[in-house]
């Protein structure tokens, strides 16, 4: 495993019974990379970071969390040691302080940043007295994600960490999570169904469909290739059998082809020249698209 990859899935496939839950995944993320994972509910999202973290062994295929078998119980301790994980339910002690909650997590960790505790105390302006219980879901975001930002990791793990926040709330954790990567040295590989907010702050995208990486790579990549091109004819638009790379979709209305294209649009501009269209309109697709064409071709 190359030292440039923090995590890397070779053919994973976990079963459920006669349920899949992953068939096949292969995944690369790079080291000081913000890796967006998206999928639609049961795409295997979750089992993925379970395995990743020792907590579900795998059927078949190979994990690797920083060059060691995520599913070795010896190598599964060193990387819960390096990673720090925020679970959708945020699990926290609910009987405790927002202090005691900090203090009884940074026991057990030789690494603790004080400095950045501090930091993320000021920043996220969280009551020490109050009770994990009596938290707002914003604030308990924010206290689950210091625990997870001040333990020293080089990895973090986030399962849907926006969930059932409000704007506000979204903004300043997104916020934190891209100012955190770019003055520490460490990983994100979040999952999420926001497709927007990992498109505000991700610089790579995997998205996972029926256990399987449909669409994997950098996301200035994605939406330099995908191209969505609008073709007007006089008459019908012609029925044209498309040879060209990275055909997505093909939709015909009256007189209007639109091609939806995964490898941009020169080849079927000149595919669709000899049937002189009036006019061409190539246009960008944003991620929101990208996933919705990929999810719909998949089904």
């Amino acid at each position: 495993m190359p030292e440039s990859l923090v995590i890397e899935t070779a053919d994973l496939r976990k079963h459920f019974g006669q349920v899949e839950g992953l068939r096949g995944l292969d995944l690369q993320v790079p080291a000081g990379s913000i890796h967006g994972f998206l999928g639609r509910n049961g795409a295997g999202k979750t089992t993925t970071l379970k395995i990743l973290l020792g907590m579900m062994r795998p059927t078949g295929g190979s994990a690797q969390v920083f060059g060691m078998a995520a599913d070795r119980p010896d190598s599964s301790v060193e990387i819960r040691r390096r990673t720090g994980f925020v679970s959708e339910d945020k699990d926290l002690y609910e009987y405790m302080t927002v202090e005691q909650m900090i203090r009884f997590t940074a026991a057990f960790y030789p690494r603790w940043r004080s400095d950045l505790e501090q930091r993320y105390r000021r920043s996220f302006d969280l009551p020490p007295d109050r009770e994990v219980k009596a938290l707002s879901r914003g604030m308990r975001t924010k206290l689950a994600l210091l625990l997870a930002l001040c333990r020293g990791a080089e990895l973090l793990i986030l399962d849907e960490p926006t969930s059932g926040l409000d704007p506000a709330a979204t903004e300043e954790v997104l916020q934190a999570l891209v100012a955190h990567v770019a003055s520490e040295e460490m990983t994100v590989f979040f999952s999420s169904h926001q497709i927007a907010e990992v498109e505000q702050i991700a610089d790579r995208v995997t998205i996972i469909d029926h256990g399987q990486a449909v669409i994997t790579g950098a996301l200035e990549d994605l939406r330099q290739k995908y191209r969505r091109v609008q073709l007007v004819f006089d008459g019908d638009a012609p029925q044209i059998v498309f040879h060209a790379a990275g055909i997505v979709r093909v939709e015909r209305n009256g007189r209007t082809l639109t091609v939806v294209s995964s490898a941009g649009s020169e080849g079927i501009i000149e595919e669709t020249g000899a049937f002189n269209p009036v006019s061409v309109d190539v246009l960008p697709v944003t991620l929101k698209e990208i996933f919705l064409e990929t999810v719909l071709e998949e089904n």
